[in-house]
């Protein structure tokens, strides 16, 4: 682990980060220098994991939906009012409160789906441009799934919203430069609770798919992202990194 201080004197946004995958590139972005806001539902969980990083100097933590505008302009509101300043957007906020076939997703669940995984994540970048990356620059990761890569047995809409939200990063990168650089990642099955039915139980015979012969945490993609919201990637976006531990190139997902 890195712990080169790369981002010093900026800040960045990360969403859905209470937890998981987001809470561990929070906590990787400020090892290397950043003052983070993070967002997620529960505010007691923010509050804790905020403390976790370092309190009010380093951290902020702000409750609501993702995909609420008002909470995005408060959020952005916040961060400038407090810290002066937004460099770095993550868009690590997903859902799926559905599992098996097409034929059977329920239309509101494909919506919310949607909007969660893929509308809320353009409004969010939508936001940080009008307030101050179209006039100072900055960059944006967006957290995908490889679920949006190939067929993803029982994850059919989950993975068209993340294979829109790859779409959506490519869109970006190209309507946003030179000022904003717009990347995503696309992570394997990473031990957290929101991937947890994908292993449970059976962790052993899950990783035997992947060349890397283990699944991934949550670390594993704070690394990847911070590469791509650095100056080490300054000449790359509108790409999707996929970190996976290699099942891809077996035909899994």
């Amino acid at each position: 682990m890195s712990n080169v201080k790369k981002f010093d004197g900026q800040v960045a946004i990360v969403t859905g980060a209470s937890r998981g995958i987001g809470l561990a590139i929070a906590e990787r972005l400020v090892q290397q220098g950043a003052r983070v806001c993070i967002t997620g539902r529960k505010d007691t969980a923010l509050q804790e994991a905020a403390l976790k990083l370092g309190g009010p100097n380093n951290a902020l933590g702000i409750a609501g939906h993702s995909d609420d505008v008002v909470h995005q302009q408060e959020v952005v509101g916040s961060v400038l009012d407090t810290f002066g300043r937004v460099d770095m957007l993550v868009n690590s906020t997903g859902i799926n409160p559905v599992y098996g076939g097409l034929m059977d997703l329920e239309h509101a669940a494909a919506r919310r789906i949607f909007e969660v995984n893929c509308l809320a994540a353009l409004s969010w970048v939508q936001q940080v441009h009008r307030s101050w990356m179209e006039e100072h620059g900055g960059a944006v990761v967006n957290v995908a799934s490889i679920a949006g890569v190939a067929h993803a047995p029982g994850l059919g809409f989950y993975g068209a919203s993340k294979a829109m939200l790859m779409h959506l990063t490519r869109q970006l990168g190209v309507e946003l430069g030179p000022s904003m650089r717009v990347n995503a990642v696309a992570p394997g099955v990473v031990k957290t609770k929101f991937a947890s039915a994908l292993y449970e139980n059976r962790e052993e015979e899950v990783s035997e798919n992947y060349p890397l012969e283990r699944l991934g945490v949550p670390s594993d993609v704070a690394g990847a992202v911070s590469f791509l919201l650095s100056e080490d990637a300054s000449w790359m976006t509108g790409q999707t990194v996929i970190v996976d531990g290699g099942v891809t190139l077996v035909g899994g997902s």
